[in-house]
């Protein structure tokens, strides 16, 4: 028994190890060093200041603002992203010409490097870009600089980004969960006379509760983390920084305060915590939500 439980120790060892240097180790490392003040100009010259650089957090007038900016981007390109989802699943799951290509069209940019369709994007929203364009011929006017260099636009232009490129990855995802749905449930409802949105409501959503979990979960995760397109597109200038943009600037460009970038991290950390709690425990209760 020893040695079998020995041998089953060995071939979980390279996992153990890799979770506990890889992840373990630097996320108690990090929390020790948010409550120092150590930077990496000046490593020899750390001191502990307990939890001086979390109350600092909430009075800088930068980090509220990139808290902010974060929470705005969560709440404004979640339920669309997952409401878009959802919509196009339903529409790819039917029987129709082209509908192949219609998926894969739909999947691409989830596929596509993050780096690559920010700049692509960033072109479109140029001064006289092609999205300007557009907007002159429906009577609209665009901002002056650009969609990008504009505090009114700017961070919905990513907004607006992001869920273009996430929509096709959580459409494949709703797919794979209403291909699970057997078909009898449908047949049974069409006998008794049951219309589209009394079967959507009563029989595809509540049995797609699992599946909206899993993406509601990631992609809170996923928005919250939101770094790449402010890196590449605005640099976190015009009222678009956010907290993981400000945790990389104080952390590693600016001032080089690791142990301040640290405390920030841990407070997103613990609002990624939060939310996920909060949407597991909405969606697993068994009374209905829709």
């Amino acid at each position: 028994m020893n040695r079998s439980l020995a041998k089953s120790f060995g071939f979980t060892l390279p996992w153990s190890l890799t979770f506990l240097f890889i992840w373990l180790f630097p996320l108690g490392y990090a929390f020790v060093m948010g409550l120092t003040d150590f930077n990496l100009l000046r490593p020899d010259e750390t001191s502990w200041v307990g939890f001086d650089n979390y109350r600092s957090l909430f009075s800088d007038e930068d980090f509220i603002k990139s808290l902010k900016n974060t929470f705005i981007f969560v709440i404004g390109t979640i339920p669309i992203t997952t409401v878009f989802a959802l919509a196009l699943a339903l529409f790819v799951n039917r029987t129709f010409k082209g509908r192949a290509l219609f998926r894969s069209a739909c999947f691409l940019p989830s596929i596509t490097s993050m780096v690559v369709i920010a700049l692509i994007f960033t072109n479109l929203y140029q001064r006289g870009g092609y999205i300007a364009g557009l907007c002159s011929l429906i009577g609209l006017t665009p901002p002056q600089h650009g969609f990008l260099f504009d505090r009114a636009t700017a961070l919905y232009s990513i907004m607006a980004m992001d869920v273009w490129m996430s929509v096709g990855y959580y459409m494949l995802i709703f797919l794979a969960g209403l291909k699970s749905i057997p078909d009898e449930l449908y047949e049974a409802a069409d006998v008794n006379g049951a219309g589209f949105f009394r079967k959507l409501f009563s029989i595809t959503l509540p049995l797609l509760r699992p599946v909206a979990l899993f993406i509601l979960v990631i992609n809170t995760i996923k928005s919250f983390q939101v770094f790449v397109e402010i890196f590449v597109m605005t640099k976190g200038k015009f009222d678009t920084s956010t907290m993981v943009y400000f945790i990389y600037e104080i952390g590693l460009t600016t001032t080089l305060q690791s142990g301040y970038a640290s405390a920030a991290a841990y407070v997103l950390f613990g609002i990624i915590a939060l939310f996920s709690l909060v949407q597991f425990a909405l969606l697993r209760r068994r009374q209905p939500l829709w």
